[in-house]
């Protein structure tokens, strides 16, 4: 028997009532292939504030061990990458690249795109992480750009802070404020 599917958004004052198969079918898919976030973050519930529920899915990460939080960041699919012009990608995460015009890309774009991916990942051995919510390409390439030079662990750090980022604009988008 599958889950009734979720209203979106949920009232925060929702939030405390929910039972774990309620939070999951809510909230599961909100790191990126990766439910143990939630089931986590689940754990140090019931919650009553929108913030308080963002706040235990970074501490779920963040209590994470390294190869943990690693699969995490591999979890996620390179912006604008072959995954993505396939389909074959979260469905908030198309919405959020779709939203930064990552879905209408110049055939030079593109190849910018795949040229960055491959250096990043052969660098740092995962994707690029970047929360494009309200970013442009042009903003996500200059980061790109950036941050290639940056440090293995810095951008391990980085990586993390982003998904964070990710939790918090997809959790807000779910959950309504009072």
């Amino acid at each position: 028997m599958s889950a009734t599917p979720i209203a979106f958004p949920i009232p925060e004052a929702s939030l405390a009532t929910l039972e774990f198969e309620a939070f999951m079918a809510a909230f599961g898919d909100v790191a990126e292939h990766s439910p143990w976030v939630a089931e986590a973050a689940f754990a140090a519930g019931p919650f009553v504030r929108r913030e308080d529920l963002i706040a235990a899915f970074e501490a779920a990460m963040q209590g994470a061990s390294h190869e943990e939080k690693l699969a995490l960041i591999q979890a996620h699919p390179d912006l604008a990458g072959r995954a993505a012009i396939a389909g074959d990608i979260a469905e908030d995460s198309r919405k959020e690249q779709a939203g930064a015009g990552l879905d209408r890309l110049t055939a030079d774009e593109f190849a910018r795109f795949t040229a960055l991916n491959d250096a990043y990942r052969a660098r740092f051995g995962f994707p690029f992480i970047f929360a494009v919510k309200g970013a442009t390409k042009h903003m996500i390439l200059d980061a790109f750009e950036a941050r290639l030079g940056n440090s293995p662990q810095s951008e391990f750090e980085t990586a993390l802070a982003q998904i964070t980022r990710i939790f918090r604009f997809r959790l807000e988008d779910r959950i309504v404020a009072a």
